[in-house]
């Protein structure tokens, strides 16, 4: 097997995996256009502090207290 192949076959067992963990997880999967419905940043109250999430321009999530 070339590097290529095994490297595909890596990612698909990790993918699978992935999936194992969370179908077995009890928490929801949220999408980060629901909770950001169609905004840049929203607020997030949690245990008396407040967060933001927010997304930058390149399409990643920041967490910030």
């Amino acid at each position: 097997m070339n590097f290529r192949s095994q490297h595909d076959a890596n990612q698909e067992q990790a993918t699978q995996d992935g999936k194992a963990r969370s179908e077995k997880s009890a928490s929801p999967a949220l999408t980060s256009d629901s909770l950001l419905q169609g905004q840049k940043a929203v607020t997030i109250s949690h245990n008396g502090s407040v967060y933001r999430l927010q997304t930058t321009r390149q399409g990643k999530l920041i967490l910030t207290k």
